[in-house]
């Protein structure tokens, strides 16, 4: 995909993935969403289906966003995650936040092969204290 180098072209630091995003105003990844939007990131919602949310345009896989992604914000559990941890292998985004509950150390030696960091923190706490 881009034979000159082993990364892809860097993705501008606004271009935030959400994995596990939902339309229930209730869940962390839609407070995410929202929280992303009003600090004046471009979230990009990731589910199953795929759909648009917070008129924001869904995609069902990493791999489907036409732009480059800065960073991966995981909300799904570490069982669900295997077909999305080779997407973030393929697309390389610069991080990838692991949420509580979405830890997944297995998948953090392949993830810093990459060049990918791996961080486990809550993406609300880093964007409400400003250290996102």
């Amino acid at each position: 995909m881009f034979p000159s180098s082993p990364h892809p072209p860097s993705a501008p630091p606004g271009v935030v993935a959400v994995v596990g995003a939902s339309d229930n105003p209730h869940r962390y990844a839609f407070r995410a969403l929202r929280l992303l939007r009003e600090n004046g990131y471009t979230p990009i919602p990731v589910s199953r289906s795929g759909q648009d949310i917070l008129g924001f345009p869904g995609y069902a896989s990493l791999v489907a966003v036409p732009v480059p992604i800065d960073t991966v914000t995981m909300y799904v559990s570490p069982e669900r995650q295997p077909p999305v941890i080779a997407d973030i292998l393929a697309v390389r985004p610069r991080r990838v936040i692991f949420n509580p509950g979405a830890e997944n150390p297995d998948a953090y030696p392949a993830l810093a092969q990459a060049g990918v960091e791996a961080v486990e923190a809550c993406t609300l706490v880093l964007l409400t204290t400003g250290q996102f």
